[in-house]
């Protein structure tokens, strides 16, 4: 019979000793530990083997049909992760916000909350910092998209009406459309009159329309309420509460079959990638100093900063609890998903870190729409880089609102590979900055989004074992509690038979009682 045990985060396996007698010799040794982290291996042994086999076929000069055909593996495993997000994220969530009673919901939920916000904060300010030390666009003014060959990425959507979209986001009209369609606003030119000169005028106004891609804040907000109104229902949602865990249960198996698919998968979307490259030579000198400090800023945020905050709350090696998700860690470098990286993240958080399938399931969903740090750093970085490009000095008010927009406006930052894109040109518009070099910032975010994506899915991660922490707190603290009541309880029962007992059976406190009801009977008659 196994037994669960918790070592700094780990969920063990604690089985019975072996006899004296039967020593494990070292080839056993070896193949236990082969076959327990056999898919991490995989892994990250399909990574490796993706950028030797991108090299050496990237000499053969291949057609852009023949490309598509190469990269046709690693857009099947992409496909799969996608197919799993909307029944893993809506299911995953109601079942998790119905599984949780209302005051630990709303307390859990406030404290991830202000994790996310603090940590997206800190982020932002780490990027901020490191691109006035590094100085990424200073000296490259002659660098513009023209010289590189890049196409011109235009976007005039106002910052208003971005944060206004993300409102709308969050309560979608259709719950079906929402699944693979978003609202965007886009406008139009209408004549307004004309001039005295007898010009006609023309203003723009905004206009809704759908794009096409998931809506998964709205999805993520409608199943936390659905989850929470199924659990008010009391036994009349039982049922569908069941209903949506076995659900859930039955999507965790298929995400079990999928990941024994992404070594393989892996192997050709790194391929792919490095074969798409143009002149990586040029781009890497020409923007080598952007790259280098949004790189530098993932490793300090994800290496440092969210380990510190994770050691702070649970006093536990963080670095133990990581070394249970590089699985997920490889496929959000390979894929730059955060969405994608969810179904294997949830699985190994669950199974190799022992978190709670209550608060895995219920804020890894969460995370993986809102929680945005390494966007938050290379979106700062990258403002500043276009305002030095431009050869802006930034002034503190429009440093304050750099801060500020990236860190809510990666809340609405697309899970997927170049999402952040569009945000920075939010933060552009925020402070007055032409948005006709962010061409550049799409030319190498092939590679930043790698270490962003990864940020990304360990600060979800490091949360989800910060929430199980205190949750068991909380659990330790309550059980004390009632058995603190139970034992006083015990006592009060005993004290009370005591002293019926001693009433009935001792004949000197009925003498007592008798005599001093003797006593009253005289002195009323004396009276």
């Amino acid at each position: 019979m196994e037994k669960k045990n918790e070592i700094n985060g780990h969920a063990t396996s604690e089985r019975p000793l072996e006899t004296k007698g039967a020593p494990r010799n070292t080839q056993q040794k070896l193949a236990e530990f082969l076959t327990r982290n056999l898919l991490v291996i995989m892994t990250v042994s399909g990574v490796l083997v993706g950028v030797g086999l991108g090299m050496g076929v990237r000499n053969m000069n291949l057609s852009k049909a023949q490309m598509t055909y190469f990269a046709f593996p690693g857009e099947m495993l992409l496909r799969m992760l996608k197919m799993i997000i909307l029944p893993l994220v809506v299911c995953s969530l109601v079942s998790g916000a119905a599984s949780l009673d209302t005051r630990s919901l709303g307390k859990l939920g406030g404290i991830a909350v202000a994790y996310f916000l603090v940590t997206t904060l800190i982020a932002s300010g780490i990027g901020v910092t490191l691109a006035f030390i590094v100085k990424p666009g200073v000296g490259a003014g002659s660098l513009n998209s023209n010289s590189l060959g890049l196409e011109r990425v235009s976007n005039n959507k106002e910052t208003t009406d971005s944060f206004l979209d993300l409102a709308r986001n969050l309560f979608p009209s259709n719950l079906v459309a929402a699944a693979f369609r978003s609202y965007a606003t886009d406008y139009k030119m209408v004549a307004s009159g004309n001039d005295i000169n007898g010009t006609t005028l023309y203003q723009k106004v905004p206009f809704g329309k759908e794009n096409d891609g998931m809506n998964i804040l709205g999805l993520v907000l409608f199943a936390m309420v659905f989850g929470v109104a199924l659990r008010k229902l009391g036994d009349e949602g039982e049922e569908l509460i069941r209903f949506f865990n076995a659900f859930n249960e039955a999507t965790m198996v298929l995400v079990s079959w999928i990941m024994w698919y992404i070594p393989f998968g892996i192997v050709f979307l790194v391929g792919s990638k490095i074969v798409e490259m143009e002149d990586v030579v040029l781009l890497v000198t020409s923007l080598g100093k952007y790259i280098f400090a949004s790189i530098l800023g993932h490793i300090i945020h994800g290496g440092i900063v969210l380990p510190l905050i994770y050691f702070g709350f649970t006093r536990k090696n963080p670095f133990s609890f990581l070394s249970g998700l590089i699985t997920p860690f490889t496929t959000a470098f390979a894929t730059c998903s955060s969405s994608a990286t969810l179904p294997s993240m949830i699985k190994c958080v669950e199974e190799n870190n022992g978190v709670d399938k209550r608060i895995s399931r219920f804020i890894l969903p969460i995370g993986a729409t809102v929680n945005m740090d390494g966007a938050a750093i290379f979106q700062c970085i990258a403002a500043v880089f276009i305002a030095q490009l431009n050869n802006t000095e930034l002034n503190a008010g429009q440093i304050f609102t750099i801060l500020v927009t990236a860190t809510a406006s990666s809340v609405g930052a697309a899970g997927i590979p170049a999402g952040g894109i569009i945000t920075i040109a939010i933060i552009l518009e925020a402070i007055g900055l032409p948005t006709n070099d962010l061409s550049l910032m799409l030319a190498v975010d092939w590679i930043v989004d790698r270490t962003t994506t990864v940020v990304n899915v360990e600060g979800d991660a490091l949360g989800a074992g910060i929430l199980h922490h205190i949750n068991q707190q909380e659990i330790a603290k309550q059980q004390k509690e009632m058995e603190v009541g139970r034992e006083l309880s015990e006592v009060r029962v005993e004290t009370v038979a005591n002293v019926q007992a001693q009433e009935e059976t001792s004949p000197l406190v009925m003498h007592k009682t008798k005599a001093s009801e003797a006593v009253s009977d005289d002195a009323e008659s004396v009276l």
